[in-house]
């Protein structure tokens, strides 16, 4: 299978009026140890909502990163919602479940978020190529790609200093987000409206995330957004899962 489309493949989409990236991007202060954010990273991370920002060593997602999501798609769209708003490109590739009005209540920009909800066979080039185009590309870890396939998605995301978003485990992902133990709130007496989820996230990975981080969150809040629920962040004792390849 051919992982190289050509490089015209997304001429039309990035001549588009008001298409541009994120590479201004920058954020300034301290990952989730304390330790301030080193130089070099400074203007490669993309912003993310606060509270993520405690889960990932680099409060934000760093260009040139794999990051997998697993358990629930509301947090994938949470991760697109900050960067989308500033200005970045994004597109979702094998989620035919994910619609336009599910990523607007996460804040995603729907003038700037691209659906290719089923590439079939074309997975592979297809997801090179928006790669290749777009700030963060968000797949749904196909069972059937290769590792090395997966290996080779990844290598161009940081050749491109773009994000690669996976939902489900992926070879090579330098952090891993795992929600469980939802439980919804607003019913009461038997009657009334769904109103808020808590969700435990459990951040967990190589290098700066290899202490496991959990958190408990609000996904979605009241207000249909994402907070952080009280008493909220602890570091993991336990030994970290291993991480997918």
């Amino acid at each position: 299978m051919c992982l190289l489309p050509s490089r015209g493949a997304l001429a039309p989409l990035m001549s588009h009026i008001g298409v541009r990236t994120a590479s201004e991007l920058v954020v300034h202060g301290k990952d989730n140890r304390g330790e301030p954010v080193e130089s070099a990273e400074v203007g490669r991370v993309l912003p993310v909502p606060e509270a993520l920002a405690e889960l990932l060593p680099w409060r934000g997602l760093r260009r040139g990163g794999t990051v997998a999501v697993r358990g629930a798609t509301s947090l994938l769209l949470a991760l697109l919602g900050p960067a989308t708003s500033a200005g970045s490109w994004a597109g979702v590739v094998g989620m035919p479940g994910i619609g336009v009005l599910a990523a607007t209540e996460f804040g995603v920009v729907p003038q700037r978020l691209a659906l290719v909800p089923n590439p079939g066979a074309e997975f592979a080039p297809v997801v090179a190529a928006l790669l290749e185009g777009m700030d963060l590309v968000a797949v749904r870890a196909a069972a059937g790609i290769r590792p090395e396939h997966a290996r080779r998605l990844s290598a161009r995301a940081r050749h491109h200093k773009s994000v690669l978003l996976s939902f489900g485990a992926w070879p090579g992902a330098e952090v891993e987000l795992h929600g469980s133990t939802a439980r919804w709130s607003g019913v009461e007496a038997g009657s009334g409206y769904l109103r808020t989820r808590r969700l435990v996230v459990e951040a967990v990975g190589r290098g700066a995330a290899a202490r496991p981080v959990r958190r408990t969150l609000l996904l979605p809040d009241s207000a249909g957004g994402i907070a952080a629920a009280e008493g909220a962040t602890e570091a993991n004792p336990a030994r970290p899962r291993e991480l997918a390849g």
